[in-house]
């Protein structure tokens, strides 16, 4: 039977506060909830989770290096991560707390490109300069007349000037629509007035929200929510400056130029056209604008990209390592543009929210296989992610939830039936990588009058090179089953901006199914049957009357209706047809899984296990076995011929609405309520291997226990019997040392009767010691083995203080105590007194017993002392033996 194991898992990215992305563009931390997670975007593995102080995060940013993450929470406190490497499967605790870092929330923060300094500013106007390796305030600007809304720092690095630049500024922005600049090289020491600023900007009419300044310090971009790009010329420092300085004066940069945008910005920056080249007039400047419109804006190039409007941007990042644009966006979405070729490269999707349905998809078959898996959730939007990591599109087109996916034979096509009353079929765009990554609607089906919550479409190609199938079924909440002629859709969908339009599809026919919604559609294999689901508590199996078009005769389809199947007590919720076999399969709200048999309808097996309603239903593995998800989170499989529970898989908290199998049955996806999609990976060879391999070490283990015996090498064999955890070999092996009679003086005075065995005892590891006394405690209850147990306690008593004891208790649990933030002492300490008191509680009850028990054995061979002595005086006094009749016999 096959066996699977948890591969990997799609959680939420995202939801909500800001995002921070390395240099490189390998690593991407996001917020989920009040904890921070970093995830590897190379393979979309989950890297650790930063543990958060249970308040919401307000803002952060990862140090140019991405060695250190800085946190600032509600709270509002300041929090300094080291990011690991490597994945860690425990949460990553801070290296430094500032409980009380400012006294309002922090909105915005951002760090220097040295990593040295890290800024601040708080929604009380209050802006602080901290060092980031020491953890102190070295400056603090006040003076903002609201929210601070920017932070930038300004290190000018002009390779023009031979000799360093020893400018070291900071640029604020705030609600009150001014920019300022503080110089950082000024101390409150020298001067009082030094922690003013040396220039403020006035230009804006509304709040400006982003700040950028050129790697040579002589130009400084600002975007607002007044939905204007501002450029200032910054004054580069020089004697004139530093003798209008020392007269009392100061120079302001100069606003060279007003680009009106006409959306409200979010983000600007400027982008790097070669290695910190500068830039000699405002003209040369390229930057890129995000905002409300939901599109990145790029200036300066001769053309843009036209991008497709989506939901309102609130943060970007620029990588210009790697020539890219992040675009963080308002519905929790992130986008990765490539700016040489100003397309988009990866989408990743922040939240599912519920998922209720999943299907595999084969837009490059036959040379790949399920690379794609869609996903409809309580949205309009389809999501369809990639098999091998994090990258997602979504699909526009329907009005309402979507409910219900199926793909056709082939897996290139596939449909999805909504709450909007519509069917829309989609396909993937042609490209000419292995691995397309756009679709779009190909063909609507209209004509219900209520929700399309099912679908099925046909398993078999049809004729020909331009489709792949030739109907497909849907069912409603209207209560009827509509079929539909897909045969014209074509297999490829034309992105190009003359693209084709979505084609209207033909109902053959429509025919009034159930007396409730129906839930569940499938088709046979082989496409000669129909089978329906409904609310009503029973399942219908039609028989599929199909003539495909040719010359002038239009396509024509029926169904008939062969049979209903009827023994569930709740609706169903599901149906599937057996690969190979002719039975069905539905699962139900009365939380069992029925089998049927499609000759007479009747169930010939009835599943059991799940305590909510069954959702999904599936064959695998020749058909000899199921896979179900429920509404009480779990997946099974089953065994079809035992009728029993093989497996039960676990990593959902809500519903299971969508299980799918991939087309070699090799990966099972399950997905919930609980926005969770997990990967279950088939591991039964490896299972076996692994099997196998435990099976050949213990024969050679058990093969060098035995040697050692015979050496009486005891020292080996005891600890080889403890590390395989064998306490019946151990218990064999003391008593065969108790019943063999000593052969030396040594051994007569030893505690055990064997002096190696004492040795062995008194040297025994710490670890290796608990787990012996554990034995013992297991062995004293019964009284067939108190006996030996009481001896090795015994020895164990005489040969070691209890000191060691207790050390050994300690050292056993502080090898099983995960590493923490300076509390392993202290928990390992208190779990092995805690162990150490259970097995002493445990031990002394029998051990009085068993000494009762002694006590009145003693007492009774008193007894039979006492009766002999009498029988000595008494009944042979005077008598004879030598003269005693020995042919009388005597009854024993």
């Amino acid at each position: 039977m096959n066996s699977y194991k948890n591969k990997r898992s799609i959680g939420p990215l995202h939801t909500c506060g800001s995002v921070a992305v390395s240099g490189d563009g390998s690593r991407l931390v996001t917020c989920v909830a009040e904890e921070a997670v970093l995830t590897n975007l190379l393979t979309g593995e989950e890297i650790c989770r930063f543990a958060g102080d249970t308040q919401s995060i307000t803002s952060l940013c990862l140090t140019p290096s991405a060695s250190q993450l800085i946190i600032f929470t509600s709270a509002p406190s300041l929090r300094v991560y080291e990011v690991p490497t490597s994945t860690s499967k425990s949460k990553i605790h801070p290296i430094r707390v500032v409980a009380r870092a400012h006294d309002a929330p922090v909105h915005v923060c951002t760090i220097d490109p040295s990593s040295t300094y890290l800024a601040s500013g708080s929604a009380d106007g209050v802006v602080k300069v901290w060092d980031i390796k020491r953890g102190y305030v070295t400056h603090i600007f006040k003076g903002h007349g609201g929210i601070v809304s920017a932070l930038k720092f300004n290190f000018p690095r002009d390779p023009s000037v031979v000799v360093p630049q020893n400018i070291l500024q900071l640029i604020t922005a705030s609600v009150d629509t001014r920019i300022r600049i503080f110089d950082l090289n000024a101390t409150v020491n020298k001067d009082q007035s030094a922690l003013r600023p040396i220039a403020v900007l006035e230009g804006h009419v509304s709040v400006p929200r982003a700040l950028d300044v050129t790697p040579d310090g002589k130009w400084l971009i600002s975007g607002g929510r007044d939905s204007v790009v501002l450029v200032w010329k910054m004054h580069a420092k020089s004697k004139s400056a530093e003798n209008a300085k020392g007269k009392g004066k100061s120079i302001s940069p100069a606003l060279v130029q007003t680009i009106p945008v006409m959306e409200r910005v979010e983000a600007v920056g400027l982008l790097q056209t070669g290695h910190l080249v500068p830039s000699s007039s405002a003209s040369q400047l390229r930057f890129y604008t995000a905002g409300e419109k939901g599109i990145i804006r790029i200036w300066g190039y001769p053309h843009t990209e036209d991008q497709e409007e989506q939901r309102q941007i609130v943060e970007a990042v620029y990588l210009p390592s790697i020539s890219t644009i992040v675009s963080v966006h308002a519905d929790q979405n992130i986008l990765f543009y490539d700016l040489s070729t100003q397309k988009l490269t990866r989408q990743l999707i922040g939240f599912n929210d519920e998922i209720v349905d999943a299907v595999f998809l084969s837009p490059n078959a036959p040379k790949s296989v399920d690379s794609h898996i869609a996903f409809a959730t309580n949205s309009s939007l389809i999501r369809v992610y990639s098999t091998v990591g994090l990258d997602a599109r979504l699909l526009t087109g329907h009005t309402e939830i979507v409910l219900s996916l199926d793909h056709g034979a082939g897996g290139k096509l596939f449909a999805s039936g909504s709450k909007d009353r519509s069917i829309r079929l989609w396909a993937p765009a042609s490209a000419d990588n292995d691995l397309p990554t756009e679709w779009g609607c190909v063909a609507i089906c209209e004509g219900h009058a209520e929700s399309v919550g099912a679908i099925a479409m046909s398993r078999t190609l049809g004729e020909g090179s331009t489709t792949s199938v030739q109907f497909m079924f849907s069912g409603s909440q209207d209560r009827t089953i509509k079929m539909w002629y897909i045969g014209d859709v074509p297999l490829v969908f034309d992105a190009s901006p003359q693209g084709q339009s979505a084609m209207k599809c033909k109902s053959l026919t429509t025919h009034k199914a159930h007396e409730k919604d129906i839930n569940s559609l499938d088709i046979s294999p082989n496409d000669r049957l129909l089978a329906s689901g409904s609310q009503d508590r029973t399942a219908k199996v039609y028989e599929i009357n199909f003539s495909r078009a040719t010359g002038d005769r239009s396509a024509h389809g029926e169904i008939k209706l062969l049979g209903t199947c009827k023994g569930h007590k709740r609706g169903v919720w599901t149906i599937k047809f057996g690969r190979t076999e002719r039975v069905l399969a539905t699962g139900s709200g009365d939380k069992t899984v029925k089998l049927w048999n499609l000759e007479d309808f009747t169930c010939v097996k009835t599943f059991e296990g799940h305590t909510n309603s069954v959702l999904r239903v599936d064959f695998i593995n020749h058909g000899m076995q199921l896979v179900t998800s429920a509404s009480d989170g779990l997946v099974k499989l089953w065994n079809v011929r035992e009728e029993e529970c093989t497996a039960t898989m676990d990593n959902h908290e809500d519903k299971v609405w969508a299980l799918t199998v991939s087309t070699d049955e090799r990966t099972i996806v399950s997905a919930a309520a609980d926005s969770v999609v997990t990967f279950w990976e088939d591991c039964t060879e490896e299972q076996e291997q692994e099997n196998e391999a435990k099976r050949a070490e213990l024969v050679l283990r058990e093969q060098d226990f035995m040697n050692y015996l015979s050496l009486h090498d005891y020292r080996r064999a005891i600890q080889l019997a403890l590390a395989m955890q064998q306490p019946g070999r151990l218990l064999s092996m003391f008593k065969d040392i108790r019943a063999t009679p000593s052969e030396s003086a040594a051994d007569a005075s030893s505690v055990t009767g064997n002096g190696a065995v004492d040795e062995v005892l008194r040297t025994l590891g710490g670890s290796e010691l608990a787990r012996l006394l554990r034995y013992v405690r297991d062995w004293n209850p019964n009284a067939k083995t108190s006996g030996v147990a009481q001896g090795v306690l015994y020895a164990v008593m005489k040969l070691r203080s209890a000191d060691d004891v207790i050390a050994a208790f300690t050292e056993e649990a502080r090898e099983g105590i995960l590493q923490s933030s300076g509390q392993e002492s202290v928990k390992s300490t208190t779990s092995g007194n805690t162990a150490l008191k259970e097995l002493i509680d445990a031990m002394i009850p029998y051990t009085e017993r068993h000494l009762s028990r002694m006590d009145r054995l003693v007492q009774d061979s008193f007894v039979v002392d006492y009766i002999l002595s009498e029988m000595d005086d008494g009944m042979f006094d005077g008598q004879d033996i030598d003269t005693m009749d020995v042919d009388t016999e005597v009854s024993p």
